[in-house]
């Protein structure tokens, strides 16, 4: 595998309960490198955004509530294979259906309050990266 970088954050459910150190401990055992992270609470306006490609389904207008209701830590993780090596460490989006051991089945509460968010492929990772951090951050 190469080198890859994936965006990474940790949703506004996971931070109002106090959960960004277990995950970054998990991100930092699962052998990634932080490339950039931040703290922020994002707008309405820029969970839509970031969400566009969404807009239009069911869930679009609960999801762009959620993302902007707290704050957020978003992350550039790198790793050999980061993308699908992220996805794994999350586990499912429905907690119920996440492996034992991953973040979202040891600390998501449901569907919708699953603590994490990961890029699902090269494009979607380059797009969502550009969209919390510059280039300069990326040094």
């Amino acid at each position: 595998m190469a080198i890859e970088r994936t965006l990474a954050i940790i949703k506004p459910d996971a931070v109002g309960r106090g959960l960004q150190g277990e995950i970054l401990s998990r991100i930092s055992k699962a052998g990634f490198k932080i490339i950039a992270i931040k703290s922020l609470r994002l707008t309405k306006a820029e969970a839509e955004g970031f969400y566009a490609v969404h807009r239009g389904k069911g869930f679009f207008e609960e999801l762009t509530t959620f993302m902007s209701s707290g704050k957020v830590i978003a992350m550039v993780l790198e790793a050999d294979g980061a993308i699908l090596k992220w996805r794994d460490t999350m586990g499912a989006t429905n907690p119920a259906n996440a492996a034992p051991g991953t973040i979202r089945r040891d600390l998501a509460e449901s569907i919708g309050n699953n603590c994490v968010h990961g890029s699902d492929a090269p494009d979607t990772a380059a797009f969502e990266i550009g969209y919390f951090f510059s280039g300069h951050e990326l040094l």
